[in-house]
């Protein structure tokens, strides 16, 4: 086994004109510790399209999960009666934590691989969720807010850095940064810059600083910059 991964890992290098360890460069995780890291890591994923300049719209971010959710909100708009449209999401049985039912319509959605976005932190069962269909791994969504709002959030935190577009505020946005202890400013720029603001884990310097490293039990550290974000509005 150790040659193998050896000639795989040299294969590999070759292609990419690397060199050293497989894993050494090639992939990363940080740690999202509280709900303000894991929205500002999402929406920073959503949004890389239009960071890099390549399209100017939410839609038009190919290859996003952004996209992928209005596409098929669009499509389930147009193609489901009335009287079924709340019957796309049953709630997991209290018991296995799975939906009590099959979703039918997720084989026909355009996101049915993808997790739903909202998650109820008082009825939703604490741990893992799985999927009731073979789609997706997990019927357990991620972040306590609804889709919409989620993409009425993405929209208004895209049209803050276009010249011209800023629009009105969405009125659900200034609730949602108090509750994670951020102004509007640092929201964008917490989202703009989530990649060099946070290494090995992220989320608020209170949320950073109670965790310990499993193997030197040291804490972590927190960019100066990511903690003067969130002493804003302290």
């Amino acid at each position: 086994m150790r040659l193998l991964c050896q000639r795989v890992a040299m294969r590999a290098n070759r292609e990419d004109e690397e060199h050293g360890r497989f894993f050494q460069d090639r992939y990363k995780a940080t740690r999202l510790t509280d709900e303000a890291s894991l929205l500002a890591c999402a929406a920073y994923v959503d949004l890389n399209p239009i960071r890099a300049a390549m399209c100017e719209r939410i839609e038009d971010s190919d290859f996003t999960s952004a996209q992928r959710r209005i596409q098929a909100e669009q499509e389930e708009v147009r193609e489901t009666p009335p009287d079924e449209a709340t019957r796309n999401e049953t709630p997991p049985d209290e018991a296995t934590g799975e939906r009590s039912e099959p979703i039918a319509k997720l084989r026909h959605r355009r996101d049915s691989f993808l997790s739903p976005v909202s998650i109820d932190e008082l009825l939703d069962p604490i741990g893992p969720c799985g999927s009731a269909t073979p789609e997706r791994c997990s019927d357990k969504g991620f972040l306590a807010m609804s889709l919409a709002d989620y993409l009425e959030l993405l929209d208004w935190t895209a049209r803050q850095t276009a010249p011209g577009k800023r629009g009105k505020t969405p009125a659900s946005v200034p609730p949602l940064l108090q509750r994670l202890g951020l102004d509007q400013a640092s929201w964008c720029e917490l989202v703009s810059d989530f990649g060099k603001l946070f290494c090995t884990v992220a989320g608020s310097p209170d949320s950073v600083d109670s965790m310990r490293s499993h193997g030197t039990h040291r804490r972590y550290h927190l960019r100066r910059r990511a903690r003067e974000l969130f002493a804003v509005t302290d």
